[in-house]
């Protein structure tokens, strides 16, 4: 193998394996579902109504979450702990919740986002449960 093309594999390797910092995240999600993230205007479209149930919902979630506990070694690990009772929660406030399907039609596993549910003007919106590690007690 030619010593420039292997010292520039080993260059790009190296980038590509190094950490992306401040980098915004509805960058990461438009990149990886090919959807545009729209800007949350609460002032628009009864979009204060969805924001009252979404802390309601939220509350709901962290007070079962705080009585069960979890306890993970990785922050991503906790968020995908809270994801179920999420879904639970956005249900008791009125909301059809469940893991977004795939492009073929089958529910991912794992991966952005982890919940979609719809509102009552029937918009579908997603949410992403993460862990702030910097921020005990934030999810």
């Amino acid at each position: 193998m030619d010593k420039e093309y292997y010292e520039n594999l080993e260059r790009i390797v190296k980038q590509m394996l190094t950490p992306l910092k401040n980098l915004p995240f509805n960058l990461v999600i438009e990149a990886i579902s090919q959807k545009k993230v729209l800007p949350f205007n609460k002032d628009e479209n009864g979009n204060d109504i969805l924001l009252a149930n979404l802390i309601k919902a939220t509350n709901l979630a962290c007070s079962e979450t705080n009585m069960k506990g979890i306890n993970r070694p990785r922050p991503n690990e906790a968020g995908n702990d809270i994801e179920p009772y999420l879904k639970k929660a956005l249900k008791e406030v009125g909301y059809t919740a469940a893991t977004p399907k795939t492009t073929s039609g089958k529910q991912k596993p794992t991966g952005y986002l982890d919940i979609e549910f719809t509102d009552k003007k029937d918009r579908i919106n997603y949410i992403e449960c993460y862990c702030c590690p910097s921020k005990p007690g934030h999810l």
